[in-house]
């Protein structure tokens, strides 16, 4: 089997494996390979073993074989949907799949328990705070994870398996130094920090009213406060118009050209926009920096550890199925008709 057809048996068991996602969204390139040319100065090679895919929920209710009244779950004018109904319609609808995921991840479960494997608050809180570096900010991740219905509990539990899976996966891969030094100097631009500002805006609708809050502030307004009751950014007013960290071609090309203009400190007049005036903060300033080998030698193993990982994971699962004793009556049922 080779890996393309291991991908696919794993997205057919049902089973959310690791899968190395770039940050914008485009197809990762294998080390050795020229990469994509980056839609923004996102870096290309960072990814990360995050899977990014609408997750299934599956509610735990009795099946209707067990039931002894057939209690209402909704009403609709009247006419009760009962949980029968309900429980029918989600194995009809997917529930056969999400079942299925729900086995795979009990095998994995039993295979770490086998080895004496546990993942702790620490481990999840650690691998989560990565995330959020190689997307640049928390915001970041929020805002990949909310596009794929996901919240930070679903990321939590899947990086729960994720580490099991590399724990159990990572005693057959070897990455060498060779193959870590050979993957730097492929992607060795991406590794390097652009210069970066990070601001505080305030965006309002007309130029008049974005001079009147330039006028507070000079007289002593607190920023984050005029954000919080002025601002008609949703994205930033309720974090006082914080912006985080950016570097240039993130933003729109009249905010990047004030900001980077500004000290750290200082406030701009009001800057025309596609969506009205922003009034500029600089809260903190990154000079651009070039990366090292030594510098990024770890993060560069633990990806490729990952890559090895999610390439494996099909192929084991299925090996781990096979020698399982597993009763599935959704499945079962079907194959009896």
């Amino acid at each position: 089997m080779d890996e393309k057809e291991r991908n696919e048996q794993g997205a057919n068991d049902g089973y959310d494996t690791p899968v190395m996602v770039p940050m914008n969204g485009e197809t990762e390139t294998a080390p050795g390979q020229a990469p994509q040319a980056p839609k923004s100065s996102i870096k290309v090679w960072q990814i990360v073993s995050l899977v990014l895919a609408v997750l299934l929920v599956v509610v735990l209710i009795k099946p209707p074989f067990a039931t002894n009244k057939a209690e209402a779950v909704a009403t609709v004018n009247g006419v009760e949907i009962t949980k029968d109904r309900l429980y029918e319609e989600l194995a009809a609808n997917g529930g056969e799949q999400a079942l299925t995921n729900l086995i795979n991840q009990e095998l994995v479960n039993q295979e770490a328990a086998k080895k004496n494997i546990t993942i702790t608050d620490a481990d999840v809180d650690a691998e989560i705070e990565t995330y959020k570096t190689q997307f640049g900010s928390e915001e970041a991740l929020n805002q990949a994870l909310e596009q794929y219905g996901m919240t930070m509990d679903d990321l939590r539990k899947q990086v729960v398996m994720e580490l099991k899976l590399t724990k159990l996966l990572e005693p057959q891969i070897n990455v060498t130094d060779d193959q870590v030094k050979e993957t730097f100097e492929t992607y060795k631009d991406s590794f390097n920090t652009p210069e970066q500002v990070r601001a505080s805006v305030i965006l309002v609708a007309t130029e008049e009213e974005a001079k009147d809050i330039v006028k507070q502030l000079k007289e002593g307004a607190d920023f984050a406060e005029l954000a919080k009751s002025k601002s008609l950014d949703t994205a930033t007013k309720d974090q006082g118009g914080d912006t985080d960290f950016f570097a240039r071609g993130e933003r729109e090309e009249a905010v990047e050209e004030a900001a980077f203009k500004l000290a750290k400190g200082e406030i701009s007049d009001p800057v025309k926009t596609s969506e009205g005036y922003q009034v500029i903060k600089v809260t903190d300033k990154k000079e651009a920096h070039t990366a090292t080998l030594d510098e990024k030698k770890d993060e560069i193993r633990k990806t490729l550890i990952s890559q090895q990982v999610s390439s494996m994971s099909g192929a084991w699962l299925e090996d781990v199925r096979s020698k399982a004793q597993i009763t599935n009556t959704l499945t079962d049922a079907a194959a009896a008709e």
